[in-house]
């Protein structure tokens, strides 16, 4: 073993490697990077996940081995490694999946999606970088690449974002169609008198769904609902598939749960990598409003409050999110420009969330809310883990439902993963007696309540 100061090569070494690479590619793919051991011979890096050891051994090893080389004056053979690796849990090998080897027309890509604005956190950020990957490396990283999610998670934002790098970064042509416009173009076709030749219709849809070097389908959901269309939309894929040409399919659901799509259809989607993007949790949350204000110039005088209401009560729509700063900004503007404010921020928005948010299971609010405030997952409150870290917020969010939402024992119990009421009158009980007598709990659930617009109407 070499007794070096290995953090301080490594930071050397990232140091290089950012003069080399674009801020996206150094943050995706090195900024969580760690050199863990080095021997003689061999360097041992830990890297976020699976997917960055197969992309920098394929993409980057040479300008990695180059950089280190300058770094310590040593050539060294690179192990890359993540934490289930060195605790010998069993992980998905992503070698092993599936993929083929592998402008300047109207992609109809809107150029202000790009991996720079996309916000990553928890729920998104083995989507994006596999999006990335894809970018870097068209028709020879995963082909097809699927991303399902709920609407407004942002896969189309991903779906764009690739076809802008690859735009940038070389001179494939790229074509950004919705399925909806998939099916029109080929409803085109049949659409001409019987009398008439359609050659020419048919020659067109070809040339502008064929031939190109990168396809990109968003929603593909509503192929369901268009039979005839499946079968070109086949010979598409088959055309596009055979020479090497990149697919991208975004849909609301996995394949398996696309089953009015033809069979053939759904297995040829899992040949490549599915990806789903979960919805944002709290602190992805929180960074997404930071971005969307600092875009705005409003970073300066927008309330830490007025943030953390609409993280709480925006919770499953980036879209509406964003929105909901919109709003705010523009009520603001409308009331002559007056300072924004917690209770300025709730009337611009008590119908936006009126609509969304507080038509929706108060229960499943609270414990949202619960969750949020003491960084866990509201699976946690559902679960049967006893640790204090979760048993004390699980009581907190039923006495909560108990008082102020007037619930019965046996639905909270139902809400908080069929637990038995009597579970839920001890909890109820017991932070009832410790409010009495720890202010500090007072503050904590006082804050919580804040955070619940209708717990006093």
């Amino acid at each position: 073993m070499i007794y070096v100061d290995i953090n301080s090569i490594w930071n050397s070494f990232l140091e290089k490697m950012q003069e080399n690479l674009t801020p996206v590619l150094y943050d995706m793919w090195f900024s969580e990077t760690k050199l863990i051991e080095l021997t003689e011979e061999r360097a041992k890096i830990l890297v976020p996940m699976s997917l960055h050891k197969k992309h920098l051994k394929e993409n980057y090893i040479d300008l990695i081995e180059k950089t280190f080389t300058d770094v310590t004056g040593s050539i060294f053979k690179f192990e890359f490694v993540t934490e289930d690796d060195i605790n010998n849990e069993a992980i998905i090998d992503i070698d092993e999946i599936g993929v083929p080897e592998n402008t300047s027309f109207n992609s109809n890509l809107d150029p202000k999606y790009t991996f720079e604005n996309f916000v990553s956190g928890a729920s998104n950020k083995f989507a994006k970088a596999t999006a990335l990957a894809v970018a870097e490396q068209p028709g020879s990283m995963y082909n097809p690449l699927f991303i399902y999610g709920k609407s407004g998670l942002g896969k189309t934002h991903l779906m764009h974002a690739i076809g802008n790098y690859i735009k940038e970064n070389s001179r494939k042509k790229v074509l950004y169609v919705t399925t909806d416009t998939f099916v029109n173009d080929f409803l085109k076709i049949y659409r001409k008198n019987e009398g008439d030749s359609n050659f020419e219709t048919i020659d067109s849809f070809k040339d502008k769904y064929r031939n190109v070097d990168v396809l990109m389908i968003d929603d593909i959901q509503y192929l369901e609902i268009a039979h005839k269309t499946q079968q070109e939309f086949f010979n598409t894929f088959n055309d596009l598939y055979t020479n090497n040409k990149q697919i991208v399919i975004a849909s609301d659901r996995s394949p398996d749960d696309l089953k009015k799509l033809e069979e053939r259809l759904r297995t040829r989607f899992v040949w490549g990598l599915i990806v789903d993007i979960l919805p944002p949790d709290y602190q992805l949350r929180m960074d997404i409003i930071d971005k969307k204000i600092d875009s705005n110039n409003m970073d300066t005088f927008f309330p830490q409050d007025v943030k953390e209401y609409i993280a709480n009560n925006c919770t499953s729509d980036i879209r509406k999110l964003e929105g909901a700063i919109t709003r705010i900004i523009a009520y603001a503007a409308i009331m002559n420009g007056s300072d924004i404010t917690l209770e300025l921020a709730m009337d611009a928005l008590k119908d936006y969330f009126g609509k969304t948010v507080i038509s929706k299971n108060k229960i499943e609010q609270v414990l949202q809310i619960v969750a949020n405030n003491y960084n866990i997952n509201v699976e946690d409150l559902k679960g049967k883990r006893k640790s204090n870290d979760i048993t004390i917020p699980r009581q907190i969010a039923m006495y909560i439902c108990r008082i102020y939402l007037k619930e019965s024992l046996p639905k909270i119990g139902s809400e908080f993963g069929g637990k038995d009421h009597t579970t839920v009158m001890h909890a109820v009980n017991k932070i009832k007696k410790e409010v009495e007598k720890n202010d500090e709990l007072n503050i904590e659930i006082t804050k919580i309540l804040n955070q619940i617009p209708w717990i006093n109407e």
